[in-house]
């Protein structure tokens, strides 16, 4: 009773978070559609407090709930017992597996890639404007990537369930 509870949860936080993490970077395409870079002649004093306690509430709600897909993804995983065949990509479960690892390279480049610039990008982090300004570019391609590999992501969790035949 209690791992069907716990598998419940799992299945709804992935979906509810999901829509946070990845509707972030959708929007995100649809309010910036190319690249603009950052604007070095911006005054910093028109920054508000108000204004970067929302930016710090609005990027750590989305990247955090990237944790709480990913954890509660590999949940289900186990729960099932398929989390071993899945990340080795074995037989029928190879198809979620691809989910999974594309999920798990979406994370890391959250994490390791977007989130470090992005926070120079932002003036959380003391940076000179011309690094300031490179990392505008880092962190446009990176969420790109992400919204890019979203995709395949989305494909390959249906297919595990609703179209595993095909493969």
């Amino acid at each position: 009773m209690i791992l069907a509870l716990l598998d419940f949860v799992f299945r709804w936080a992935h979906l509810i978070f999901a829509l946070v993490w990845i509707g972030h970077n959708y929007a995100n395409v649809v309010k910036h559609p190319t690249f603009t870079p950052l604007n070095g002649e911006a005054n910093e004093a028109q920054r508000t407090a108000s204004l970067e306690a929302r930016m710090q509430r609005e990027h750590g709600t989305f990247r955090h709930a990237s944790i709480v897909v990913w954890v509660s993804g590999m949940g289900m995983l186990w729960y099932r017992g398929w989390l071993g065949d899945a990340l080795l990509l074995d037989g029928p479960y190879a198809v979620i597996g691809m989910g999974a690892w594309i999920g798990t390279l979406m994370l890391l480049n959250l994490w390791l890639v977007l989130w470090p610039h992005q926070k120079k990008v932002l003036g959380f982090v003391p940076a000179p404007m011309e690094e300031r300004v490179r990392c505008s570019r880092i962190t446009f391609l990176s969420s790109r990537t992400n919204t890019i590999l979203s995709i395949p992501l989305l494909f390959f969790m249906a297919a595990s369930g609703h179209g595993l035949h095909l493969f």
